[in-house]
């Protein structure tokens, strides 16, 4: 299957805006997009942490404007929207990044707590795209991406909260896809699902759990999760899935989800909590408010981070991988036998005859 990606021209010229752009996959994104020639609107709730990232922006070469907003806010993200197009031009892509965590289980979990994280991760994400669209929609071109995560295909454990909002995420982009296509729009819009990646998120997710929170391995680096959202921005595709824990867990919980559940309540729970690491030493909890730390890309789990992926490199070689597919049924019809290679012909001819 081809891939339409945007001319280097337009790519070169084009306006990016990332909210939860002043730490993790957010900031990462931020400066990859400036090396890349994009100019890049940051949006965040701590203004230190925000110039930080535009510093990242332009030392890669890139230029970038800064607003602070909550997503939560939809009035204060429409005024961020305004104020990065009257410096930097109409926006061509949208990134909806910003999250928070919750840690623990649901019972321990307060009814504000639980509706905060939801106003933050679920509606922080359609207040966006509804300000992006909004922009869009009128000049018929445009992409949303969506960072959501494994996750949004497998609830865990102590993440009850973000398992909803990203499986809520999951059918709001699905039904909002399906509209641009009723209407035959060439907005689109796209998902990235990042593995467990090492960042920040943890230093400063509220946790409620007798040990320091930690991922779940495998742990990947930002810059990997960056590059999906990249390829994601410019291409036509309608999801990525960044590592092969991603895809494991969508394949997994459709076909032996009783199983994943057996599993995950086994191990979820002790899988990300730790007494080693670096995570509970600069515990910086952000849910109701901006985190008052200088923030990072990276958080405290790189001896352990991986910064390839397999699941990616198919992502991007997808010819390659139709070919040794195709290749390989080939082999494996050679090898059945004569009567396994008059199927393949049969089918062959029939297909010949149907045109």
């Amino acid at each position: 299957m081809s891939v339409t990606t945007l001319p280097s021209s337009a790519a070169a010229a084009g306006v990016v805006v990332i909210t939860g752009a002043s730490s993790g996959i957010g900031r990462s994104a931020a400066a990859l997009f400036g090396r890349r020639g994009w100019r890049v609107g940051l949006i965040a709730r701590n203004a230190d942490n925000l110039h930080a990232a535009r510093k990242d922006v332009e030392a890669a070469g890139g230029t970038a404007s800064v607003a602070v907003a909550d997503v939560a806010d939809s009035a204060a993200l429409e005024a961020a929207a305004a104020r990065i197009e009257g410096e930097l031009g109409p926006i061509d892509v949208w990134i909806n990044n910003a999250g928070v965590g919750i840690f623990a289980k649901f019972m321990d979990i307060a009814e504000d707590e639980f509706r905060r994280l939801t106003d933050v991760n679920y509606l922080g994400t359609v207040n966006g795209t509804r300000v992006a669209l909004r922009r869009m929609l009128p000049r018929n071109r445009g992409t949303v991406v969506q960072i959501l995560s494994a996750i949004s295909y497998r609830g865990v454990p102590l993440q009850s909260p973000y398992s909803g909002s990203k499986y809520a995420l999951r059918g709001f982009t699905e039904a909002i896809r399906a509209e641009l296509a009723n209407d035959n729009s060439a907005v689109h819009v796209t998902m990235v699902h990042p593995p467990a990646v090492n960042t920040p998120f943890y230093n400063h997710a509220l946790s409620h759990m007798p040990k320091p929170v930690r991922p779940p391995p495998p742990v990947y680096q930002p810059e990997l999760v960056a590059d999906a959202i990249y390829l994601a921005a410019t291409t036509r595709r309608r999801e990525v899935k960044v590592a092969g824990a991603t895809l494991g867990f969508a394949v997994a919980n459709k076909l032996t989800p009783g199983l994943l559940d057996f599993f995950a309540g086994k191990v979820g729970v002790t899988s990300q909590q730790s007494n080693e690491g670096g995570a509970v030493a600069v515990r910086d909890p952000n849910l109701h408010g901006p985190g008052q730390r200088p923030s990072s890309v990276h958080g405290p789990f790189d001896g352990e981070s991986l910064s390839t992926s397999a699941q990616m490199w198919a992502n991007k070689n997808r010819g390659a991988v139709g070919l040794a597919v195709g290749l390989g049924l080939i082999g494996l019809a050679m090898l059945a036998g004569p009567s396994a290679r008059a199927m393949v012909g049969g089918g062959a001819a029939a297909r010949a005859l149907r045109r």
